[in-house]
């Protein structure tokens, strides 16, 4: 999975998560990704910092300093953001939690080498990543900000 910065023809700034980097320029040059405020199909990459973690900004970050993008939603991203809870919530009452075996399982389910079943658990970028490109139909997990309160 790769993670992009995405803005409208309009202005408006979000983000977004694509397979690989052939799959978003694929998406973005078809028009199928839109702005979730103004619904606009023109949608370009816009310009990232690296989020490189020094122990001066890990301190920042964990005594609050450190400042990071927040919305206000409308009522249709309200919306989204139930249907991404109510995503989770039915994930995790009717998958087993196979916690750090996730990637290992999800393999050997897609090679069909042990019995196929709903699972979730815990995965690196890199053992997500790789499991994409093994064809591996994984999907990261939705976090929303109070699930950490």
């Amino acid at each position: 999975m790769i993670h992009y910065a995405l803005i409208c023809e309009a202005g408006h700034e979000f983000e977004s998560w694509f397979q690989n980097f052939v799959e978003s320029e694929r998406q973005l040059e078809r028009g199928l990704v839109d702005c979730p405020v103004c619904g606009s199909r023109k949608v370009s990459k816009a310009v990232m910092a690296p989020a490189i973690r020094t122990s001066k900004r890990k301190r920042s970050m964990e005594a609050g300093g450190e400042r990071q993008p927040v919305a206000l939603l409308s009522e249709k991203e309200q919306e989204v953001r139930k249907l991404l809870k109510a995503l989770r919530e039915h994930v995790t009452k009717n998958a087993e939690n196979v916690g750090d075996q996730f990637p290992k399982l999800a393999r050997q389910m897609h090679h069909e080498e042990i019995e196929s079943r709903s699972i979730y658990g815990n995965a690196k970028f890199d053992e997500v990543r790789a499991l994409l490109e093994e064809g591996v139909e994984v999907q990261p997990l939705p976090i929303l900000p109070d699930e950490h309160n």
